[in-house]
């Protein structure tokens, strides 16, 4: 056998590779419409996210104070500050809904039905006098509240703050 005819392994060569058999590019206009259409959508959801996410800036601060305040229950110092603050809370949310300028002035049945009208789960029918009771009661009065008393008004508080209907 002859070693003139037996190729060596440098002088192979890659093979160059056939064109593809269909571009890569959409053929048709209706491709391109389509992805317009769902790039068009995706910004449309998340300018909507956004508006959405500035709108509730009240409700996150509001509930981050909420959450001051629970911690502040546990000073006995701090107790009765924190106890009269939850109604200012309340009103506070209120007033910052859009629409929200007529929870001002309410008071007792009234400020309970507008919160009871917000809100998505019912209330306690005594909240509003509840949440009197902290602001205008004595501070006798309000330190001898039990304090399945107090963590049933947070509860319903947060619960209010966190899910109540705002209408734009």
């Amino acid at each position: 056998m002859s070693t003139a005819n037996v190729p060596r392994i440098d002088q192979l060569r890659e093979l160059a590779l056939p064109a593809p058999a269909a571009s890569y590019w959409p053929q048709t206009w209706g491709w391109l419409a389509l992805a317009l259409l769902l790039l068009a959508l995706l910004v449309a959801w998340g300018v909507w996210r956004y508006l959405r996410w500035r709108r509730d800036r009240y409700r996150r601060e509001a509930l981050a104070r909420l959450d001051e305040l629970v911690q502040a229950l546990e000073d006995p110092q701090g107790r009765l500050a924190a106890l009269r603050e939850l109604p200012l809370l309340l009103k506070r949310v209120a007033l910052s809904m859009p629409g929200g300028e007529v929870a001002a002035q309410l008071g007792g049945s009234p400020w309970q039905s507008f919160l009871q009208r917000h809100g998505p789960a019912p209330l306690p029918a005594d909240f509003a006098q509840r949440l009197a009771l902290l602001a205008y009661a004595p501070a006798e009065r309000v330190a001898t509240l039990a304090d399945h008393e107090v963590h049933a008004l947070l509860g319903a508080s947060r619960q209010w703050i966190e899910a109540h209907r705002v209408a734009v």
